[in-house]
């Protein structure tokens, strides 16, 4: 299967935020470590992403600067269930299935990493409403893995 990438013009701007890593902040008058794991930093006005599995869409969001989340947000869907239990389930039919409409591997490499591995992104984002607010959703046309 083939697809052609609609026409786009790139912004001025692009999103870099990265997840899992620790750094010093201050929250409430105090210097802290932080540790963000499966997490983003959300500041207010903060641009950041947060991708679903690799067949569903994903979000380009803007902090709302919570400071009960120490100003974060997650990073993705998060999965439902480990890469050995993913891997023993979710059958290669069911995976080409599931990513009928994205061009990616459908080969048993990448069972562990198949949609149905993962939460909702519906669940998630709804979940944080308080913390961020959905900028742009991206569509999935390509998924690279491995």
């Amino acid at each position: 299967m083939r697809h052609r990438l609609p026409k786009f013009q790139l912004a001025a701007m692009a999103v870099n935020c990265h997840h899992n890593y620790v750094q010093k902040e201050t929250h409430n008058g105090q210097e802290l470590l932080v540790t963000r794991k499966g997490a983003v930093s959300a500041r207010e006005g903060e641009l950041g992403i947060i991708p679903g599995s690799m067949g569903t869409r994903s979000y380009i969001v803007r902090g709302k600067g919570n400071a009960e989340s120490f100003h974060s947000c997650s990073h993705g869907a998060g999965r439902v269930m480990s890469r050995g239990s993913a891997r023993q389930q979710i059958t290669l039919a069911q995976h080409r299935e599931a990513t009928a409409h994205v061009e990616c591997r459908k080969d048993s490499g990448v069972l562990d990493e198949s949609p149905a591995a993962y939460k909702s992104i519906d669940d998630v984002m709804a979940a944080q409403l308080d913390l961020v607010d959905v900028v742009h959703t991206l569509h999935q046309v390509l998924c690279v893995k491995g």
